[in-house]
């Protein structure tokens, strides 16, 4: 265990340790649980934004993001550019305290992210080093030597949960990461990666976004319990893949809420034949002992570059649609018997 910087007080210490709680009670869910911590990283030391990057292939990737953070999950950064890269060379905390005087950051990024100062830790377990977990703030000079300690408690943690999720396999740590715990999808840090890599390409086509969201899948889980609604969704899931191309990246963003990057297609004519082509995998009839449950989706969508050139605002786009799909939805009564 490396040394931490200053002992933090008890009140603190106790919210690492519920935090541990939680981190324990999430399993293998490698991507829930970075999310977790994330989230909790604000409060904990009073941040605007907090992320977990990974290492991989020469970047710095955000791959769990919250706060003033989370508009750029998927974001990458070359690793011999950024701060974060130096803490995983190195091996050791680094802290900025001011982002506009540092020569050590990307300001470009910095300011594109609204932040001034930021805390790095790297994610270490016995010797080996996959990332960093950060916290950030709009002012200068923000983390103090407490802040810094609560950081690399909680980085220990994060390091031991990602490294007993995978059973020290790097690969499989990068797997898991990336994909959705429960049905295999990847989850929304790559979807955002390869969204913004296909974007940002200068042989960039047109590129269709489709965000869906399942109809009834709470009066499913009222009716009858997480255990079916998982069943369905991961049927959900199924259906959703195989009606999408292998060109396509279909994603699990969190809870009822998928996403479709479709590329190539052709125009918005493209996109329509795949909303269709979904819609009719998607409700199809579907049984689980014994019983029938009607599946449905409202879909919205987006094209790149017709609706908007930026990622935010084609995400918008596509969500207010999938919500005006939405409105229009009606419950059916769900779910029916099936005889046996």
């Amino acid at each position: 265990m490396r040394a931490i910087a200053m002992l933090p007080p008890p009140e603190k210490l106790l919210e690492v340790i519920n935090l541990q709680t939680e981190i324990a009670q999430l399993g293998l869910d490698l991507g829930g649980v970075m999310a977790l911590v994330a989230q909790r990283t604000l409060a904990l030391l009073s941040a605007e934004g907090a992320a977990i990057e990974l290492a991989e292939d020469g970047d710095m990737v955000y791959r769990a993001c919250a706060g003033i953070t989370a508009p750029h999950l998927g974001l990458r950064l070359k690793i011999a550019q950024s701060l974060s890269g130096l803490a995983v060379t190195g091996g050791k905390t680094l802290v900025c305290d001011d982002a506009e005087t540092d020569a050590r950051v990307d300001i470009a990024a910095c300011q594109k992210i609204g932040l001034r100062s930021m805390l790095v830790v790297p994610l270490n377990h016995k010797g080996t080093i996959v990332g960093v977990l950060k916290a950030v703030s709009v002012q200068p000079h923000k983390f103090s030597e407490i802040e810094i300690g609560l950081l690399q408690l909680l980085s220990e943690q994060v390091a031991a949960a990602m490294f007993f999720a995978t059973k020290y396999d790097i690969d499989d740590l990068f797997y898991k990461a990336t994909h959705d715990d429960l049905t295999g999808l990847t989850n929304r840090s790559l979807f955002m990666d390869r969204l913004r890599a296909l974007l940002s390409s200068r042989q960039a086509q047109t590129i269709g976004i489709l965000m869906i969201d399942m109809d009834g899948l709470k009066q499913v889980n009222d009716s009858f319990g997480h255990r079916i609604g998982d069943a369905i969704i991961r049927e959900f899931s199924n259906r959703l893949g195989t009606s999408s191309r292998i060109s396509d990246t279909v994603s699990r963003l969190g809870g009822d809420e998928f996403g479709v990057i479709l590329h190539p297609v052709d125009s918005g004519d493209g996109i329509a034949a795949a909303v269709a082509r979904i819609n009719s995998a998607i409700e199809a009839p579907f049984s689980f002992e014994n019983r029938g449950y009607a599946l449905s989706a409202s879909i919205g969508s987006a094209q790149f570059p017709d609706d908007s050139g930026d990622i935010n605002a084609l995400l918008e786009i596509a969500d207010q649609r999938m919500y005006q799909a939405k409105r229009r939805y009606r419950p059916q009564p769900n779910p029916t018997a099936v005889t046996a």
